[in-house]
């Protein structure tokens, strides 16, 4: 009962900053230069199709009436039309929301589970050998630009040793092992970035969690070294490695646009990109208005999590 009076506060707690989130999407974009309804009839339209374009999205009325006329498609569950599919932009989304999961969902799987089991290890050895060369490439892995390393690793596995397709979800074949295959080097990139962040995290929440007085006294108790380290350091020690993974999880949808358009990845990243070069307004507007409600809501799942892995943290 009382998760769910959290949850709706919550979600009440969502509608102002929603709407904020709207706000300045619709002020961005209609701030941007350019005549919109000229770029989505096309340069070479005659002007009265050009106006009835403008009269169709109501750009020819005031600003705050144009704001209501999108808040009022908002309430109503529509985005508009993508001027370059010509389909609902919803449409248009959901065809690349999948490919997106799959890539970012898998390369945050991977660094997380990874990173955090390499930190917890380093956690017990900090100041040796081993921890300062793996946190010296912990660090150069985040800060190495995603793009560069996607396009080493097409140099190396799809040039010179052509072991690896470095472009597109599929050679058109089907199947799992195909799509595998193509998804090995994009997942490769970005879980190499995000590997070095938990690493560093989990190597340093552990190691000054064990050093609490609790784990001093359950020390003291008799309780075994392992013990110690997963039933009580550990799951403590996970309270920022969640609040860092539901702010990625927060960011799939946006999808990883550099990986995404160097990987030729049909993702929502590459999307999102081709419809600013296209100055596709209503597919532009409606991405990022999908990606503010993932963030969002990926922020409720975070807290969530939080009383499930601390007692002490009670939902008010």
């Amino acid at each position: 009962m009382r998760i769910g009076r959290y949850l709706l506060r919550r979600v009440l707690q969502l509608i102002p900053v929603l709407f904020v989130i709207v706000v300045i999407e619709f002020a961005l974009i209609h701030l941007a230069p350019g005549d919109v309804a000229r770029i989505m009839a096309g340069e070479n339209q005659d002007p009265a199709y050009i106006e009835a374009v403008r009269h169709r999205l109501a750009l020819d009325q005031p600003l705050p009436q144009q704001f209501l006329h999108y808040l009022g498609g908002l309430l109503r569950g529509e985005l508009g039309d993508s001027s370059t599919y010509g389909t609902p932009v919803l449409t248009v989304i959901w065809q690349r929301v999948g490919p997106t999961i799959l890539l970012l969902g898998t390369s945050l799987v991977i660094a997380s589970v990874l990173g955090t089991v390499l930190g917890t290890w380093l956690s017990r050895r900090v100041g040796s050998a081993t921890d300062t060369v793996l946190s010296v490439l912990a660090v150069g892995s985040y800060s190495i630009p995603v793009f560069w390393l996607g396009l080493v690793l097409i140099l190396i596995f799809g040039v010179w040793l052509r072991v690896l397709p470095t472009s597109g979800m599929s050679d058109g074949t089907g199947g799992i092992g195909d799509v595998l295959r193509h998804l090995i080097l994009p997942v490769a990139a970005l879980t190499t970035v995000y590997l070095g962040q938990y690493l560093r995290l989990s190597r340093t929440t552990v190691h000054d969690t064990l050093r609490e007085d609790y784990v001093k006294a359950a020390r003291a108790a008799g309780f075994s070294e392992r013990t110690i380290l997963f039933r009580f350091a550990l799951r403590n020690a996970l309270l920022p490695i969640v609040t860092v993974f539901g702010l990625h999880l927060g960011l799939v949808l946006a999808g990883a646009v550099l990986t995404e358009a160097v990987f030729s990845w049909p993702g929502l990243g590459t999307l999102l990109y081709q419809a600013i070069l296209a100055r596709d307004i209503p597919l532009v507007t409606g991405t990022y208005l999908i990606i503010g409600v993932t963030v969002l809501i990926a922020t409720i799942l975070t807290d969530l999590c939080y009383a499930w892995l601390d007692p002490r943290v009670e939902y008010r």
